[in-house]
C-alpha cells in the first residue's frame, strides 16, 4: 500500500490533496492542529475504506515538528508522499515593531517545510523511492509583503531539493495556486469579491492538475492556462511593473479585509 502523510489536512488544499489521494487507494497520514477536525475527515476517509492516521501537531512548535519528522523517517511505516501544505497569510507590515506573527510565519512555512522534507527526502533516497510536494504560490512571484517573501523561499528551496534529489528515485515539486476558494482567504478577511472572479480557482481541480504534474516529474507546477500566462508575463516582464501590480493588488485587499 502506498502512504501520503498531508500537512494542513483538515481544509483547504491539503484536504483536497488528501481526498484526491484516497479516491485513487491512498493511505493517509493527516497532520493538523485541531484534533476534533482531524478526526472528522479520518472518519470520512475509514468509512470509504482508507487507513487514515491522525497525528495533532502544531508546527510552529519546533517539538512536534520533530514528532513529524519522527513519523516521516519510520522505516516500518514507509511515507510515500508528503505534501506540506499548513500555512496562513501574513497581514503585519514589513515596518512593524512586532514580529511574533513573522516569527511564527517562518516556523510553519519555511523551517517546518525544511525539517519535514529533509526527513521525507532522507527515507526516501534510502528507499530509492518517494515524492515530496511542497506548496508554495504565486505570491511568491510578487512582492507582496512577507508572505511573498516566504513562499519564494519554498520555490527555491523545493528547486534547490530537486537538485539534490536527482538521479535517487526520490522527486521534489513546488505547487504555486493563485486564489483558490479556500478557508485560507477567509480566515486572513479576504473578501472574494476583492479579487476578479477569473482569478479564484476550485482546490479539487487544482490538486488534480497537481498530481498529474507530480507524476509528470515537474518541479514546478502552476496550475490553470490562465495563471501558465500570467506567471509567464511575470518572470519576464520587468520587475518594476511587478511591483506597481504588487502595490495595486496589496491595496485592493488591505481595503477588503475584515475590520
Amino acid at each position: 500500500m502506498t502512504t501520503a502523510l498531508v500537512t494542513g489536512a483538515t481544509s483547504g488544499i491539503g484536504a483536497a490533496f488528501a481526498r484526491a489521494l484516497a479516491r485513487r487507494g491512498w493511505d493517509l497520514v493527516l497532520v493538523a492542529r485541531d484534533e476534533e477536525r482531524l478526526e472528522a475527515e479520518a472518519r470520512a476517509h475509514r468509512a470509504a475504506g482508507r487507513r487514515v492516521e491522525v497525528l495533532r501537531a502544531d508546527l510552529a512548535d519546533r517539538a512536534d515538528v520533530d514528532r513529524v519528522a519522527a513519523r516521516l523517517e519510520d522505516a516500518d511505516r514507509p511515507v510515500d508522499l508528503l505534501v506540506n501544505n499548513a500555512g496562513f497569510s501574513v497581514r503585519e507590515p514589513l515596518t512593524g515593531r512586532d514580529v511574533a506573527a513573522h516569527d511564527r510565519a517562518f516556523e510553519v512555512m519555511v523551517r517546518a517545510v525544511l525539517v519535514l522534507s529533509g526527513a521525507a527526502g532522507r527515507a526516501m533516497r534510502a528507499r530509492g523511492r518517494g515524492r515530496i510536494v511542497n506548496v508554495g504560490s504565486t505570491a511568491g512571484r510578487m512582492t507582496m509583503g512577507g508572505y511573498s517573501a516566504i513562499k519564494a523561499w519554498v520555490t527555491v528551496f523545493t528547486e534547490g531539493l530537486s537538485n539534490e534529489l536527482a538521479g535517487t528515485g526520490v522527486t521534489a515539486m513546488v505547487l504555486e495556486p493563485g486564489w483558490v476558494r479556500t478557508e485560507f482567504h477567509e480566515r486572513a478577511g479576504i473578501s472574494a469579491s476583492s479579487m476578479p472572479s477569473a482569478l479564484w480557482l476550485d482546490a479539487d481541480a487544482l490538486v488534480e492538475s497537481a498530481l498529474k504534474d507530480l507524476s509528470r516529474g515537474v518541479v514546478v507546477s502552476t496550475p490553470s492556462l490562465r495563471y501558465k500566462a500570467l506567471m509567464l508575463v511575470v518572470r519576464h516582464g520587468p520587475r518594476g511593473g511587478v511591483r506597481r501590480v504588487s502595490r495595486a493588488l496589496s491595496s485592493r485587499r488591505r481595503a477588503s479585509l475584515s475590520p
